[in-house]
């Protein structure tokens, strides 16, 4: 895209230094390595800013038993289990066939050790790739199986290890399964993160009443689609108060089905949403959700969706009685 482009197009972000034709980003997981979507007609990469890719670790894994995906009321329980061919054959086999003209690639790294971390960052550092987001919600196995991503220690330890090994941009995914995600925003951005995506999924758990089983194979999935929106726009608005005064931009997420959805995310503190869940069941909703924005921006006699970025006004609480 062109810096004339970039200036005429009120849908233009820049992201950490790269340009994006639109705010929206298609999630990890959701889209598989990017060709999956290609196959739909009428779908296009260049209605997105950016197309983050499957998670990937050092070795290919095969990932959990069935059942892997779980419709819920307003949502989607997942337990995928990181399955992946492995971070050579992706940069190897599967990179060379990307159109990197049409939109911005972002590998997710993801991990159970920090040294798995580090080897597979290193790798995606020597490929064309645009970004590199990092997968914090892993399990530690050095550490009984803790996430990463719950503990602001090992948070910080992952990205500081990450930033050693790679110039290019790092984006750190939160989970919101933790404390108190602000220190760990804050914590991150001291160990050298240049972005965040906020939210990762909430874990949760569906079980079949007549069998009193576990619906997932493995128990416990995460927990994606409308049903988390609230609590995504909080966490976002809570880092966008970290964030905000070290320039350190947010890929807002967590059940965005509509333009109005992904407009509460900017006004909340992001500079990008993401899109995920919603894709399942309807291919081309970024044409529909970007022109929402378009028309938003209209209304209210903005020049660009970046104006719209930490926009909320707060009430101011006042005491019962």
């Amino acid at each position: 895209m062109t810096a004339e482009h970039s200036r005429r197009d009120p849908l233009a972000i820049d992201f950490c230094g790269m340009d994006f034709a639109t705010p929206l980003v298609l999630l990890s997981g959701c889209v598989g390595f990017g060709e999956e979507y290609t196959r739909v007609a009428g779908f296009s990469n260049r209605d997105v800013g950016a197309v983050c890719l499957k998670g990937t670790t050092g070795q290919a894994r095969l990932g959990n038993l069935p059942h892997r995906v779980y419709e819920t009321p307003m949502g989607m329980l997942n337990a995928i289990g990181l399955q992946n061919p492995g971070v050579d054959k992706v940069v190897d086999e599967i990179l060379p066939t990307l159109d990197f003209d049409e939109t911005r690639f972002i590998a997710n790294v993801s991990g159970s050790t920090i040294e798995e971390y580090i080897a597979v960052t290193r790798r995606f550092d020597d490929s064309p790739v645009d970004a590199i987001e990092i997968n914090i919600s892993c399990p530690n196995v050095k550490e009984g199986g803790v996430a990463f991503g719950n503990d602001p220690d090992m948070s910080a330890r992952v990205v500081e290890a990450c930033r050693q090994v790679t110039q290019k941009p790092l984006i750190t995914k939160l989970s919101p399964n933790q404390t108190d995600i602000a220190e760990n925003a804050r914590r991150c951005i001291e160990a050298g993160t240049d972005a965040f995506a906020v939210i990762n999924t909430l874990m949760g758990m569906a079980i079949d009443a007549e069998s009193r089983e576990a619906v997932i194979g493995n128990n416990q999935g995460g927990l994606s689609g409308p049903a988390i929106k609230p609590i995504a726009l909080l966490k976002v608005h809570q880092v966008y108060q970290v964030a905000r005064p070290h320039g350190v931009p947010i890929i807002g997420q967590g059940g965005v089905t509509s333009p109005s959805d992904a407009l509460e995310f900017l006004i909340a503190g992001a500079s990008a949403v993401g899109v995920g869940t919603a894709l399942f069941y309807d291919p081309l909703i970024c044409k529909k959700i970007n022109q929402g924005i378009r028309d938003y921006l209209d209304r209210h006699d903005l020049a660009s969706v970046g104006q719209l970025t930490g926009s909320l006004t707060l009430n101011t609480p006042r005491a019962c009685g």
